[in-house]
């Protein structure tokens, strides 16, 4: 499952998560394959679209809780999504 995690600096924390970014790499947890990740320049945003499940989200959102505010989606891309779609027209 792809999955789509937006996350936003905390009010406050931006010197915190630049410093455990630089130190860490931010790794991914056991169980997620990085598709990409984009940083937003000049700003505090950024996204991360990774494969596995959504437990491993709250595992990367419990790492960086104290720190970003995320929003985690599970997306389709094309392909799926006009697989779902075209069986809606099967009827």
């Amino acid at each position: 499952m792809k999955i789509l995690v937006a996350w936003k600096v905390a009010p406050g924390c931006y010197k915190a998560a630049v410093e455990r970014f630089l130190s860490t790499g931010a790794p991914d947890p056991e169980g997620v394959k990085t598709i990409g990740r984009w940083h937003a320049p000049g700003s505090s945003y950024g996204w991360h679209v990774y494969e596995g499940t959504p437990a491993a989200g709250a595992e990367l959102a419990a790492f960086w809780g104290d720190l970003l505010e995320f929003q985690i989606t599970p997306v389709l891309d094309d392909a799926e999504a006009g697989s779902v779609m075209a069986k809606s027209l099967e009827k």
